[in-house]
């Protein structure tokens, strides 16, 4: 049998980057998945590449909505008769310094991090502690354990989303429900990619392991989380970071 064999879950910004990597790998070990994306076009194209309807729905949905998370987490009860997993990944960066960040600019990342993250908690959370199980998986960011320049907006939410994982997880456990969270450093994508390479080589001399991190390795650790592997784990945050910032 699969580990994730009849489970159901949810993971916001599922169309592309580790939101789809996780997708993928929950597939593969026998969920079914409910992507929710801004970005409907993409997320339809995800949900074929994964095998259609009988195993990915999708909704256009924005994480600062309360009510159309609520609406995404309904949907997935009403597609697939459960949900038994919620995966808060979606998220922006809008990178500037302080001195010229604009108060918008730190509002929008709050918003679609933390609050988004709140959003996806809270609301999976109410449906999960009727059936006295579920696992959350908060997605954080090295950057919010130490401090990243140009990133005061996203290090905050990104700190933000520890605490909230923390205080949930406490508020939740004796509902059954578990809630973690992973925190990847620097991880090969088409973003990080991009970097001026003076920055890329700069962030590579911290890490021990000598190599960036594949979003396929954040995936598994979602996957660990998430399943009965971690039965005994709430209130943890993970590391995925190659050694970075031990």
């Amino acid at each position: 049998m699969a580990i994730l064999d009849g489970r159901t879950a949810v993971i916001t910004g599922g169309a592309q980057g580790i939101g789809f990597a996780i997708a993928e790998v929950f597939v593969r070990e026998g969920a079914r998945v409910v992507l929710g994306d801004l970005n409907l076009e993409a997320t339809q194209e995800a949900a074929a590449k994964l095998g259609g309807p009988d195993v990915a729905a999708v909704a256009r949905c924005d994480v600062t909505s309360a009510a159309e998370m609520e609406a995404l987490v309904t949907g997935a009860v009403d597609t697939f008769g459960s949900l038994d997993i919620m995966v808060n990944n979606a998220g922006i960066t809008r990178d500037a310094t302080m001195r010229t960040m604009t108060e918008d600019q730190f509002d929008q990342v709050i918003r679609a991090h933390l609050k988004g993250t709140w959003n996806g908690t809270r609301l999976a959370a109410a449906i999960m502690r009727e059936r006295k199980s579920g696992a959350i998986v908060n997605i954080s960011s090295l950057s919010g354990k130490v401090g990243m320049v140009g990133q005061t907006n996203y290090s905050a939410a990104k700190a933000g989303i520890v605490g909230l994982t923390k205080a949930a997880a406490k508020e939740m456990a004796h509902h059954g429900v578990r809630v973690n969270a992973i925190q990847p450093g620097l991880i090969r994508s088409a973003m990080t990619e991009a970097m001026p390479q003076k920055a890329w080589d700069q962030k590579m001399a911290e890490i021990p392991m000598g190599r960036p991190g594949e979003i396929a390795e954040v995936a598994t650790v979602a996957l660990f989380l998430a399943s009965d592997m971690s039965s005994y784990m709430t209130g943890t945050v993970l590391e995925v970071t190659g050694g970075r910032f031990m």
